[in-house]
């Protein structure tokens, strides 16, 4: 073809990437790769094999980790670890950099070694994958130099286990390896068997890089290195990949006292309006679902319409899926490449196969003869119960349906157990910033997608996972407060005879819904002072007990819409209110408890009250410094039900501790009183019940703990639990989150000291919220 033909005929030329560097280096390395262990690469064991999935030819050998493996990663990531973590801030930001600069040097040859391991377009790899990786680690450099400065208070975790998924190799181990490094933890990172290699060549890169041995160890295998992973003396486990895999390492960890982060599965629905710019939002398209294929787990899989607009739109779409080119990922000039493996490939032919619903077009053009290809797809007309709508299918499908109305759109798009990301497509910017914060996600893009910055924090919600990527909320996750945590020691309830120390009753009971309310068991326990006195009874709560609570904070759920200030007011008439029955509060837990700490106690939970009820509107969010003619805004929301165990100790205080956080920040919470003394939580109720506080935003349960926790776990409708129990239930209720992979914040069997600092702070505010990134970009 002459350049006049190209001229007359706008057809695309083949523009290939020279993949020689690429082979050449898998050949240095003898086409066969062991694991990176303390700086040195294991003897090769050739237990399977990488392939291109564009044309199925052998890149290299790679070897299954044994348990073997594992211990002696494990073992040279404990040793190095010390040693690293005191280095200080800016010996490791020195090694973040030169890994930063190396990735910069080597950029090509890893652009190529990603896209014949993976089968994503080259440009996707060139463009995308590799410079958002040098930049990670360029910015947990400036974290690493920053660290004693900004986070005086707190420590390294040690050793982290990070597993990574086939989507984005590269990538997704910046993400978990450079804010692991920059905090001072050493790591052992597994990446996914279908794609090793580019972990493969980093490791050789880190060793060009000056790290030190041991502090980056990667071993190569199946879910069952993962496994071993996951039940090995590590520290804290980052996982990216399926939910079905991260509830049972959820499962897998729970008690064990190891920090957890999860970034799973997703449904992003991707929303237009009928004011939205319909051509862009195409465009947006083709890059929510089948940017990699339709391989990424936020991807904009589920299209919703605004109806006037959606046969002009599918007519758009359509047209513009016929011009997607598929082909040789080394071309330059092909927009969709390869799926990553005939197994997936498998399973999108079988889902899209077993549909029935709906109408199915696929783009008119050809496909490679040989290779992991498939069509883009479109399913219009769907159903939101449809499983198509409800199920991920990791592949170029996009399934749709229309709205009518934009609280409609709300209601469809949080049709899902997913809560990953959301796309939505409006020139009406305060309709946007409208419906942003009602999307149930941890990311909104508006008029754009797929972005993503080390600056800002990336994860989900619901089934979609836990735990933020990016950004101080990431780095945060790979840190604990300094000091070693005291292990509890449970209080017993005292005893004493039948014989009450005021003959008037005070009949205790539940507080639901802003009512008091007898127990559904119809039990109660005695409950006596320090000195035998019979004090009163308290209610024994049950399973319907907490199922009524969480029915009644459901209904609260306009909390969570007031005003930081309106709740600060409220949380101050609570204080007032106990400032104003202070003796008689002092008095009481003096008789419960013994000795003459209720005066004391009493002060600081009106301080405490005082101390969130200035944080109601004031635990701001940022507007985070990414390389965007635009913002991206990080915005602290309420995490919705909480569900907590108060402490033994400190009755009153501790349920104060727990329960201003929460709904200063906008949450609901069922609250289960102090075991042993639990009469300080019934005498609490009547200060919330003539304070203003909403029917259901408060609930108090008394009861016993091992009881009652297995109930707050499993509730589906429970966002989060948090125990600092004297009983330690922490695997209880880690195994019992799983459920629907709710966030929990466990005491693992350590006490707080109440009185002080431990008592109160940004952790607590920071378990209270979630943070929803809202990406907006601006201009013509």
């Amino acid at each position: 073809m002459t350049v006049k033909d190209i001229f007359e005929t706008m057809e695309y030329g083949l523009a290939p990437e020279a993949a020689g560097d690429a082979l050449a280096w898998i050949v240095d390395q003898g086409a066969s790769f062991g694991h990176f262990i303390n700086g040195d690469f294991t003897t090769p064991t050739k237990d399977f094999q990488s392939r291109n999935p564009a044309t199925g030819e052998t890149l290299a050998d790679l070897s299954q980790a044994r348990q073997s493996d594992i211990d002696a990663a494990v073992k040279a990531a404990r040793a190095a670890q010390p040693k690293w973590a005191k280095s200080g801030g800016h010996a490791r930001a020195r090694v973040l950099y030169a890994i930063a600069r190396a990735l910069q040097k080597h950029s090509r040859l890893f652009a190529v070694l990603e896209t014949l391991d993976n089968g994503k377009p080259i440009r996707e790899s060139r463009d995308i994958d590799i410079p958002l990786a040098q930049r990670h680690f360029y910015y947990h450099a400036g974290m690493a130099q920053l660290m004693e400065a900004e986070l005086p208070d707190r420590a390294p975790l040690g050793v982290c286990g990070q597993i990574v998924p086939w989507n984005f190799p590269l990538l997704m181990l910046a993400w978990k390896i450079a804010p692991a490094l920059a905090m001072g933890n050493t790591v052992v990172l597994k990446p996914a068997e279908y794609t090793s290699l580019t972990a493969l060549l980093f490791a050789d890169i880190c060793r060009q890089a000056g790290v030190p041995k041991g502090v980056v160890n990667i071993v190569t295998g199946d879910g069952a290195v993962g496994e071993m992973i996951v039940n090995a003396d590590v520290d804290k486990i980052a996982f990216t990949g399926s939910t079905a895999v991260g509830r049972r390492i959820r499962e897998a960890t729970a008690g064990t006292g190891k920090a957890l982060t999860l970034e799973l599965g997703g449904k992003s629905p991707y929303i237009v309006f009928d004011d939205a710019d319909l051509d862009s939002a195409v465009e947006g398209l083709v890059d929510a679902i089948w940017f990699n294929q339709g391989q990424v787990c936020c991807a904009g899989s589920r299209l919703l319409v605004q109806e006037p607009v959606a046969d002009t739109f599918y007519a758009k779409l359509r047209a513009r899926m016929d011009k997607l080119r598929i082909g040789d990922p080394l071309d330059k000039s092909i927009d969709v490449g390869a799926v990553v493996d005939p197994i997936q490939l498998d399973t999108i032919t079988k889902m899209v196969a077993d549909n029935t619903s709906g109408a199915t077009y696929q783009a008119q053009t050809a496909l490679p003869a040989t290779g992991c290809y498939y069509p883009p797809t479109l399913i219009t007309g769907l159903n939101s119960a449809d499983t198509l709508m409800q199920e991920e299918i990791f592949g170029p499908v996009l399934v749709s349906t229309t709205f009518r109305t934009p609280s409609e759109a709300v209601e469809l798009a949080n049709n899902t157990r997913y809560g990953l990301a959301a796309t939505l497509w409006s020139e009406n910017v305060n309709l946007a910033l409208d419906i942003a914060p009602k999307l149930a996600a941890g990311v909104v893009w508006v008029n754009a997608t797929n972005l993503f910055d080390a600056a800002a924090g990336f994860g989900g919600v619901r089934e979609s996972g836990f735990g933020r990527e990016g950004g101080w909320e990431g780095l945060l996750a790979y840190t604990k407060p300094k000091g070693t945590p005291k292990p509890h020691k449970p209080i017993a309830p005292f005893t004493g005879k039948d014989e009450p120390s005021n003959p008037l009753d005070r009949t205790a009971k539940l507080y639901i819904g802003g009512k008091q309310a007898r127990p559904d068991g119809g039990y109660s326990r005695n409950v006596y002072g320090k000195s035998g006195a019979l004090l009163g009874q308290s209610s024994l709560a049950n399973r319907k007990d907490v199922r009524n609570a969480v029915e009644a904070a459901q209904s609260a759920a306009g909390w969570g819409k007031t005003t930081g200030h309106l709740r600060a007011q409220i949380l101050y008439f609570i204080a007032e209110n106990l400032s104003a029955r202070a003796e008689e509060f002092a008095k009481r837990l003096d008789t419960m408890q013994g000795g003459r700490s209720g005066q004391k106690e009493v002060e600081a939970s009106i301080q405490r009250l005082f101390t969130y009820a200035a944080w109601a509107d004031k635990f701001d969010g940022a507007a985070k410094g990414v390389p965007l003619r635009g913002i991206a805004l990080a915005m602290n929301e309420p995490t919705g039900i909480v569900a907590a165990l108060c402490p033994d100790d400190a009755p009153l205080l501790g349920l104060v501790s727990l329960m201003a956080p929460a709904i200063a920040m906008g949450n609901r919470i069922v609250l289960a009183a102090s075991q042993p003394f639990p009469l300080a939580a019934t005498d609490f109720y009547q200060v919330l019940e003539t304070s203003d506080v909403p029917g259901g935003v408060v609930n108090i349960l008394t009861g016993n703990h091992t009881e009652l926790a297995p109930h707050m776990s499993k509730h589906l409708n429970v966002d989060a639990v948090w125990s600092f129990s004297g009983t330690d239930l922490s695997k209880e209720i880690e195994q019992g989150a799983s459920g629907n992979l709710k966030r929990t914040w466990v005491n693992n069997g350590h006490t707080r000291d109440w009185m002080g600092a431990q008592g109160e702070g940004r952790a607590f505010l920071q378990a209270a919220t979630e943070v929803k990134t809202i990406w907006v970009p601006y201009g013509e």
